[in-house]
């Protein structure tokens, strides 16, 4: 019993861990971004296969039934139905439709937010992926990185995840996780000042979900949707680290 107790005691007073789930909710781009250079070789390519084994299009077919039509116009040896030949031929289509596209003007792709610089909106760089992040008390600091709480016992980090989400930016975000497990990690130490109930420091297990819609609670102004040069600027260099390893790269 002695030893029970002595074991019992020894594993209390051992130092923890907190367990923290940390949600990264990314914007992807809602625009098509520019191509790179191997992209580009590679739509050049699908385009030469497409056009060599694609059929005539009836366009095609009709601008060359125009053309015999009025070479046996200008013979006198053949007898033609003038009535059986189109007044409206295809190289009348496709002219109009040449003119219509040159006076066809893209929209811009620059929204109010990027005019006014407003990082708290998500519609802004629509060809970029962005990131939300918040603020986020850690000791007596205030830092700005991605939501995150503390895990209570009873659920699974799936579920810390959607709550902790949910307590940061309210119920009109909506989201899709896109698995059932951590798709990174973090670990730091809090400072000896604040070590409490045998707390060391924090183990940070992030989640990842798509944004889908809604806006972040307007009671809190200090969310951020961060490209991912932005994110560098902001976030400490050992977790944007931690953060960029199960981010997609951008390549322009």
């Amino acid at each position: 019993k002695l030893c029970l107790r002595v074991l019992s005691k020894g594993l209390t007073t051992k130092p923890q861990w907190d367990i923290i789930t940390g949600v990264c909710v990314e914007r992807l781009p809602v625009v098509t971004p520019p191509l790179n250079d191997i992209q580009k070789k590679y739509k050049e390519l699908l385009w030469t296969i497409e056009v060599e084994k694609s059929l005539k299009s009836d366009h095609e077919i009709r601008h060359e039934n125009d053309k015999i039509q009025a070479e046996l116009l200008k013979s006198d040896t053949h007898d033609v139905d003038i009535d059986a030949v189109s007044k409206i031929t295809a190289q009348d289509m496709e002219d109009a439709a040449t003119e219509e596209l040159s006076q066809f003007k893209f929209g811009s792709i620059e929204t109010e937010a990027d005019k006014k610089g407003d990082k708290t909106n998500s519609d802004r760089c629509l060809q970029r992926h962005l990131v939300l992040v918040a603020p986020v008390k850690l000791g007596t600091d205030v830092r700005t990185i991605l939501p995150q709480g503390k895990w209570q016992e009873g659920e699974t980090l799936r579920q810390t995840a959607e709550r902790v989400l949910e307590e940061y930016c309210g119920k009109d975000l909506k989201v899709q996780f896109l698995s059932n497990a951590p798709c990174g990690f973090y670990k730091y130490k809090y400072p000896q000042s604040s070590q409490t109930d045998n707390s060391i420091g924090a183990k940070v297990f992030f989640y990842y979900a798509n944004y889908q819609g809604g806006a972040v609670d307007g009671k809190e102004k200090n969310f951020n949707w961060l490209t991912r040069n932005e994110l560098k600027e902001l976030l400490p260099p050992r977790y944007n680290k931690s953060v960029q390893e199960f981010l997609i790269e951008e390549t322009w």
